[in-house]
């Protein structure tokens, strides 16, 4: 699946529900994750739709991205972390430390960041 073609599945996928848009949008935008074969291939799933059989439907496992993450299997930067834990926390509802995740990030992330808080909030 290229790039774009996965942006648009777990867009599908992740439709009509605020907080799972928002950790999406904030996935595909800080833009690392879904370029890596080792994060598409051990967390996201792939389907398509009951209701037409035809679109491509995608999602995350958050709660097993985050393990690995902690467990330390899946390498990255100290602010990939924190991007991650973010999308993580407002698609999947995982807890996120704020303190250790807000600090550090820089201005585009921050930017980021806080698009993804006002769209889950409807704002």
């Amino acid at each position: 699946m290229t790039t774009p073609t996965l942006h648009t599945a777990l867009r599908a996928y992740a439709e009509g529900l605020l907080p799972a848009e928002a950790g999406v949008e904030l996935l595909i935008h800080h833009g690392t994750f879904l370029r890596r074969n080792d994060f598409r291939d051990r967390f996201v799933d792939q389907d398509t739709s009951i209701t037409d059989g035809v679109t491509v439907l995608a999602a995350v496992d958050w709660t097993a991205a985050i393990a690995a993450l902690n467990g330390g299997h899946l390498p990255c930067s100290g602010g990939e972390q924190r991007m991650l834990r973010l999308a993580a926390s407002l698609a999947g509802g995982i807890p996120v430390d704020l303190y250790d995740s807000i600090t550090g990030l820089d201005d585009r992330n921050v930017e980021l960041t806080v698009a993804a808080i006002l769209h889950a909030a409807g704002k």
